[in-house]
Parts: structure tokens; C-alpha cells; sequence
């Protein structure tokens, strides 16, 4: 049976920041499909424990602009959605969101604020988004 790692998130009109709070991530996976389904998983731990989150994102994502980076303690997504605007929620499904789930308020800005953040900010600071070397990415 595997676990769900605390995983956090934050949007932009155009994007969504997921960060994934795993220290020691092996074997790292992600499937991510237009229609805005989000499949992770991977091993943490000592003991190799397995983590996995299957989730329906609120709407679609255009797959081959998202990127995924990964540092000794998390694995950062940039999502792009596939339509410029914000979302009233992370997941499809309504109702109160799992456990695991979490806001970003580092990373997060409101709706009307978002202009004030500059152009190229990432929302990740200096992740270098190029080098993926630790993930395999899957992308349908």
C-alpha cells in the first residue's frame, strides 16, 4: 500500500506551481495528460516506503509546455494550463480537498496581484527547470 506525500500548490492565470515534499525521492515518475490527469509516483525513506498521488486537476494542461525538476528534498511541477485563467480550485472534484493536499502561500498570489509579480517569474526562484536528469517524465 502505498502513501501520499504532502504536496503543495499555488497557480498563476497561466500556470500551476505543484511542489512535492518527498526528501530522498527514488525512482520518481510522473504521467500527466491534456485532460489534467496528474499521476506521481516514487520511493522515500530509509525503507524505499512507496508515495503515489492520483489526482484529477481541475481542468486540461498543455502537457509538452509543463516541466518537472527534482532537489534532494522536493519535486517541483510547472503545469501550463491550457487556457489562461485562474481556476477556483486544484482538483476536479469538489468538496473538501484530501489531507495531503495544501496551499502554497510562498508561492501564492491572488488574482488581482498577479500583474504586480514580474513576467518571468517562475514562482520557483532559481529552479533550473532544463535539468531533469532525477525524473523520469512521462508525458502523454
Amino acid at each position: 500500500m502505498s502513501r501520499h506525500p504532502l504536496v503543495k500548490w499555488a497557480q498563476r492565470s497561466d500556470k500551476l506551481f505543484v511542489t512535492v515534499e518527498l526528501p530522498d525521492a527514488k525512482n520518481v515518475k510522473l504521467n500527466l495528460d491534456p485532460e489534467g490527469k496528474f499521476f506521481f509516483s516514487a520511493t522515500g525513506g530509509v525503507d524505499n516506503v512507496p508515495y503515489e498521488i492520483d489526482i484529477d486537476l481541475y481542468d486540461k494542461v498543455v502537457v509538452d509546455e509543463s516541466k518537472a525538476s527534482c532537489t534532494s528534498r522536493h519535486i517541483c511541477y510547472l503545469v501550463k494550463k491550457a487556457e489562461s485563467k485562474w481556476w477556483s480550485r486544484l482538483l476536479k472534484q469538489g468538496g473538501k480537498p484530501p489531507l495531503f493536499l495544501k496551499v502554497d502561500w510562498d508561492k501564492w498570489v491572488d488574482e488581482d496581484e498577479q500583474d504586480e509579480k514580474s513576467a518571468g517569474d517562475t514562482g520557483f526562484g532559481d529552479f533550473n527547470f532544463s535539468v531533469s536528469r532525477y525524473i523520469a517524465m512521462e508525458l502523454l
